[in-house]
């Protein structure tokens, strides 16, 4: 019993540390930079091309989008750790601190978009609520993992 009480659960975290939303909202500003890159570019390069309807073919694009926005985010996030340790490692980092992360920025953003056009297309009116969806949705998650690993303040 007094193992369970000496041990740091989940319980325990406090969601007060400015310092560790600030790292959270930094970190997370980088992710979505990534994927942003790869979702926006698929979903406009179908948008102009038109080799598959935006509407009729949503799902098939929102997929690649979101295939293509996760490569992006871990190409940057590898690049950027890849200033501080050794490629190999960094390129393990992006991956195994940031892989559900991208998947639920890349899921909220795309969801925005359907709601917003019916489809797969970039407007004016639904960059901006994609991308503030895409930061908002995964950036409790981000806090928890700077704070369950002891990356920021206690």
């Amino acid at each position: 019993m007094s193992t369970l009480n000496n041990t740091k659960t989940d319980q325990n975290i406090s969601w007060r540390c400015k310092h560790t939303w600030r790292t959270a909202s930094y970190n997370t500003l980088w992710c979505l930079l990534g994927c942003s890159i790869g979702d926006f570019g698929t979903i406009y390069f179908f948008q102009v091309t038109e080799y598959l309807n935006p509407i009729d073919h949503k799902w098939i694009i929102l997929s690649l989008a979101i295939m293509n926005g996760l490569i992006t985010s871990i190409i940057l996030e590898t690049y950027i750790l890849s200033r501080q340790m050794i490629l190999k490692e960094a390129f393990r980092v992006a991956i195994g601190m940031s892989l559900i992360s991208m998947i639920a920025m890349e899921a909220a953003m795309n969801i925005v978009d359907v709601i917003m056009t019916g489809g797969a297309m970039l407007t004016p009116e639904v960059v901006l609520p994609m991308l503030i969806a895409g930061f908002i949705t995964p950036l409790p998650y981000n806090y928890y993992r700077l704070k369950k690993y002891g990356k920021a303040c206690h």
